[in-house]
């Protein structure tokens, strides 16, 4: 059948609950949480140095925050859309505030995790509300302009985590990385009280579907961790496979029963728009080329080029900017010429800043770098409000919140497959290429086991140096080494762009969302 659902309409009063002053008030909360997805990578080693942790511990302060928020997501895209985007809101911001304190006081890593696995579950919360006021707020022609400055304040806020990491943890200690989520929450909650709407839900008629939310969390918890354990245990390793089987099975149960359930958690019928199903493709390759970039730079910075992680941010920092800039200014030009030639274009733009960052040197100046930041910055900028449109923009508003957990989800699912997938090209390209420089440098051979061995130092811009090493064998290796990663390096940009390209030929296939101010979907 087809359904057409109008916007809540909202009961505005002045400056409340119009347009720019909704995305006023939501600035703030989308920033808190896009900041945590990467200002704890800063304050990580201070957390290990104080709380005793191994590195398995410690990875864990980042994947807990994945798995929560990336679990969660479309179930709380639901929770805005049958009990109102305002309320979830603030339930949202308050919950991350008090958990980032618990987080703060924690005297022991289980207990830390714990806390950060439930700011992701708040973080979740927030995301899908703050869109769905976003489609509620402004009307279709204009909706491209609106998730150009949100994407802009998402991508800023994200790489400029470590910068504002960095500065923290030296001045305060790790703790302030997550107290200043408090007088940011405060402000974020007293702008959503002055600024947003009463509270409306968009589909406030449907039931809940607990079964649809039991087999979602589970499949993507299980996909979640196989992408977050293949780079560490392998991706044969029984564990990935079984995780990745896991997610597989009970991700076809689920489809199944969304198709004969009533009341679905996840509508499937948004899906039969082309432009929804391939903007969800487009997040999960901008996601791809964006995060696992940031991924390799921050390697090369800081372990080929020996930068602090304050100075390897400050590299970055170009890209940032451009970012904060592009996503407005692309958001305008889609709503004036479409959505396809933009993001055709933007996708253009990222293959061939990742292929300049495929030829990048242990040398290469900072001038030569941010050329391609630069453009990697502004191309994926345009591609992220482009397919953000287009899967927000071509939904039904009642599904809004649902639509804005799936535009998420597909981001964070493309950041670990960014990480996990060119993290294992880059270590293959590591152990086939190791022993040819070492071979070069003059310094002993080493075998397919030893390269192996030390490619897991090697992948993250170090060196294998024995213990009492002369200081000219400790500089042929480290010389063997930095060759080694570039090779893995500029293989894994290489396919990255590959895939930019074809992504681009996709992009094609989309049209503009309905300009009469609702989306039509057959369901």
């Amino acid at each position: 059948m087809t359904t057409t659902a109008s916007a809540p309409a909202a009961v505005t009063s002045g400056v409340r609950g119009g347009p720019w002053a909704t995305l006023v008030a939501i600035a703030f909360g989308v920033i808190m949480v896009a900041l945590d997805g990467t200002i704890v990578a800063v304050a990580n080693p201070a957390i290990g140095a104080d709380l005793q942790t191994s590195l398995a511990e410690l990875q864990w302060v980042t994947h807990g925050y994945l798995l929560g928020l990336a679990v969660f997501l479309i179930t709380a895209g639901k929770l805005g859309d049958r009990f109102g985007y305002r309320r979830m809101y603030m339930v949202g911001i308050i919950g991350f505030v008090v958990v980032s304190v618990a987080i703060a006081l924690s005297s022991g890593v289980v207990a830390l995790v714990a806390f950060r696995i439930a700011q992701g579950v708040f973080g979740a919360i927030i995301s899908p509300a703050a869109m769905g006021l976003l489609r509620a707020a402004f009307p279709p022609h204009r909706l491209s302009q609106a998730f150009g400055v949100f994407g802009g304040m998402l991508g800023a806020a994200s790489a400029g985590g470590p910068i504002i990491g960095g500065m923290l943890v030296s001045s305060f200690g790790w703790q302030s990385v997550f107290y200043i989520n408090v007088p940011v929450g405060v402000v974020a909650v007293l702008l959503g009280v002055w600024l947003l709407a009463p509270n409306r839900a968009a589909d406030p008629g449907s039931r809940f579907d607990l079964v649809g939310v039991g087999l979602l969390s589970v499949a993507m918890f299980a996909l979640v961790w196989a992408l977050v354990e293949a780079p560490v245990v392998g991706w044969t390793a029984p564990v990935t496979l079984g995780s990745a089987a896991v997610a597989l099975a009970v991700g076809t149960l689920f489809v199944l029963w969304e198709r004969r359930v009533v009341d679905p958690l996840l509508p499937l019928g948004i899906f039969r728009s082309a432009s929804v199903s391939i903007g969800v493709v487009l997040m999960i390759l901008v996601a791809l080329g964006l995060i696992g970039s940031l991924f390799f730079i921050t390697f090369y910075l800081q372990g080929v080029h020996g930068y602090s992680p304050l100075v390897a941010g400050m590299v970055t920092l170009p890209m940032s900017i451009t970012m904060a800039i592009g996503s407005p200014l692309g958001g305008r030009i889609i709503d004036r010429v479409g959505t396809r030639v933009p993001v055709a274009v933007g996708l253009l733009a990222a293959a061939l800043a990742l292929f300049g960052l495929s030829l990048l040197r242990p040398d290469s100046g900072v001038a030569f770098m941010g050329i391609w930041f630069v453009l990697l910055g502004g191309g994926l900028s345009v591609v992220m409000t482009g397919a953000t449109a287009a899967i927000i923009g071509n939904a039904p508003v009642r599904y809004a919140g649902v639509a804005s957990g799936v535009q998420q989800s597909a981001m964070q699912l493309g950041g670990s497959l960014g990480t996990a997938a060119l993290g294992a090209v880059l270590s293959a390209a590591i152990v086939s290429s190791l022993p040819r420089h070492f071979a070069a440098a003059g310094l002993p051979e080493i075998g397919a086991e030893e390269a192996t061995a030390m490619a897991s130092v090697v992948s993250q811009g170090g060196a294998a140096v024995p213990e009492g090493a002369a200081p000219d064998v400790a500089a042929a290796i480290t010389q063997a080494s930095h060759l080694a990663f570039m090779d893995g390096m500029h293989l894994a940009f290489g396919i990255a762009s590959v895939v930019m390209v074809a992504a681009a030929l996709l992009s094609l296939l989309m049209k503009p969302a309905p300009r009469g101010g609702e989306a039509v979907v057959h369901i």
